[in-house]
């Protein structure tokens, strides 16, 4: 075997191994490593480059150590770990009584004393009925489970980059624009601040009909969305973590999901009826209850029958996504 096909296909052997392996449960690959660790394959592919024409049995040997070296550094490394990622170092919270919820017990009094706390609020007019709500920042952690008497209700801890929150309106939709700026300039902006990033505790209120739009860089999202009416979710970003909880409560209901190197899962109810297009490239899925129409399209039973439907298309590079039911 020439040594130009010899060591492509090693890669795609490993990359499909992985694959295998993270499905069937005997390794849990954490996705975000990535976010960190792209360069190894720079690295892969320059050592091949610089001996690319090396035929001796000493630069086989290099580039064969480099190839599994790096995605052994990938595997099995740390860096996914949350203490040292910012996708899983969002969970720092202070409750009503000055308690952390980060599960540890650990001093986070540079935390606190490093960030700002500010309240984001828009009233609610019972003449609202359908409502945009539009997310954009980078590096920084989103939740929301909760309902509010407001329209929308935001409590954000903040270091270097503020939110903003502006509202306005078209036609019958009351748009909410939540985003994360930096010097009057665009959104999706990182925010890594002495290791500590953003993060915001949303509330919305569950009268209205909702479309949710989120974009951002390294971004964690975790939505329980299951107490109010969505019509369109959109999630799009790169470096991603998405948990979504939703209902099966209206006629139609569109999640587009859009992301490069995630950790995705939605979770539905046991009885909706939802069907999936999926249109990526290095993907672990997980569609349990689902019937398999082609190898990028599943349904449920009795999807074309059912009298609210959920639409899940989703576009990805190297993720893990899986559907769920409760």
């Amino acid at each position: 075997m020439r040594n130009d096909r010899l060591y492509p296909g090693m890669i795609l052997v490993l990359i499909g191994t992985l694959f295998l392996l993270n499905n069937f449960g005997l390794i849990h690959f954490h996705w975000a490593n990535l976010i960190y660790l792209w360069p190894v394959f720079l690295v892969i592919a320059g050592v091949n480059l610089l001996l690319a024409s090396r035929r001796t049995l000493w630069a086989t040997i290099v580039r064969v150590l480099v190839i599994v070296g790096g995605f052994a550094l990938i595997l099995f490394s740390n860096v996914g770990n949350r203490h040292n990622n910012p996708l899983y170092n969002f969970h720092y919270n202070i409750d009503d009584d000055g308690d952390d919820d980060d599960g540890d017990n650990d001093d986070d009094t540079d935390s606190v004393t490093d960030a700002k706390l500010n309240t984001y609020q828009q009233a609610y007019m019972p003449e609202v009925k359908f409502a945009r709500l539009n997310i954009s920042g980078g590096a920084t952690t989103y939740k929301l489970n909760d309902t509010t008497g407001a329209l929308f209700k935001a409590e954000a801890r903040e270091y270097s980059i503020p939110y903003t929150l502006t509202t306005e309106k078209e036609d019958s939709v009351t748009v909410l624009n939540f985003d994360m700026k930096s010097h009057g300039h665009g959104s999706n902006n990182f925010n890594w601040s002495n290791g500590h990033s953003n993060s915001a505790d949303i509330r919305l209120n569950n009268m209205p009909v909702w479309d949710i739009n989120m974009r951002g860089g390294a971004a964690e999202l975790n939505f329980d969305l299951s107490r109010f009416k969505i019509r369109n979710l959109g999630l799009h970003g790169g470096a991603a973590s998405y948990k979504v909880k939703l209902a099966a409560n209206q006629p139609v209901t569109t999640v587009n999901v859009t992301a490069g190197v995630s950790e995705i899962e939605i979770s539905i109810p046991k009885n909706a009826a939802c069907d999936i297009v999926t249109a990526s490239g290095l993907t672990s899925t997980d569609f349990e209850g689902f019937d398999k129409v082609d190898n990028k399209h599943y349904t449920t039973a009795g999807f074309a029958s059912a009298p609210n439907k959920i639409y899940i298309n989703f576009k990805g590079g190297v993720s893990e996504f899986n559907v769920t039911r409760y």
